[in-house]
């Protein structure tokens, strides 16, 4: 699926791409000639599905009308993938690890947590709990999925388990898409682009009016995708939940992905920027080409 340009990004408050139920690998029809297995749907806020090498992994589900006191704005919810291999949850925080969600889930899915999450997500039934540290690995067939750091608080207000937060590097059949959950800047950051990044999924807001540290808004993001130099960079964290009762400053819900195109394309950064609105996907880009 083509890109959004930047001048055509979506209003979130008034419509958005409907969202079908994300068929299993094996369901879907083979064209001759094209690999179907590689892409991306975001979902909303961080919750993306990641197809890649005939596996599908889902991210930081969010996947119902509110989370405490905010509320998705979208006017559908999203629909969880058929037998997903993996979820991966970057950190602890309600909006990215959110019970409601998870229950929507089998209890039998693989679950990729930080160090010190894993007792807690067992305890809501998920036997397969895999707890990673910044460097370390798992695989699931032909996917890699290994944890890289991330500068956020990886807490549990108000009395959950304490932990770190990280981000993801998933790779196979030639591909790699980074999923850096909730972050800002870190030293290092520079040396992920040594992996050959074909997508990075990042954050360019929150879910309210304001940024607190720990985050990325459009400008540290761009200079994120200048760090990370991937062949795509995906917006996420944006356009999907805000404060319920609050009417001022909803502006924050549509400009942050645009204002990273923008300062991607004044900066000449060589990454294309790719906004999807929520429900939407894109075929992961061949080697060495943008999305097409």
């Amino acid at each position: 699926m083509g890109a959004t340009p930047p001048s055509e990004a979506p209003d979130v408050r008034t419509g958005r791409t409907p969202n079908p139920p994300l068929p299993a690998p094996g369901d879907r029809e083979h064209p001759p000639g094209r690999c179907v297995n590689d892409r991306v749907r975001y979902l909303g806020h961080a919750t993306v599905v990641i197809e890649i090498a005939d596996h599908l992994i889902l991210t930081d589900p969010v996947l119902t009308e509110r989370v405490l006191f905010i509320r998705r704005v979208t006017n559908e919810l999203p629909r969880a993938p058929h037998s997903p291999a993996a979820v991966l949850i970057s950190h602890a925080h309600q909006d990215h690890l959110h019970l409601p969600s998870m229950k929507l889930l089998p209890r039998d899915i693989p679950v990729v947590v930080p160090v010190g999450l894993g007792a807690f997500v067992r305890r809501w039934g998920f036997a397969s709990v895999t707890e990673l540290a910044v460097g370390a690995e798992v695989t699931f067939g032909p996917v890699v999925v290994r944890a890289v750091p991330a500068v956020h608080s990886g807490s549990r207000p108000p009395s959950g388990p304490r932990a770190e937060a990280i981000g993801f590097l998933i790779s196979g059949a030639g591909h790699t898409v980074y999923f850096a959950g909730d972050t800002d800047l870190y030293d290092g950051m520079d040396d992920l682009a040594a992996t050959g990044i074909d997508v990075a999924l990042l954050p360019v807001w929150g879910w309210g009016p304001r940024l607190g540290p720990g985050h990325l808004d459009p400008e540290r993001a761009a200079e994120a995708v200048a760090r990370l130099r991937p062949t795509v960079a995906i917006p996420i964290h944006w356009g999907t939940l805000w404060p319920m009762a609050m009417r001022w400053r909803r502006h924050r819900l549509s400009e942050p992905p645009i204002q990273l195109a923008e300062e991607v394309r004044r900066r000449n950064l060589p990454a294309r920027v790719v906004i999807l609105p929520p429900g939407d996907e894109m075929d992961l880009p061949e080697r060495g080409r943008g999305a097409a």
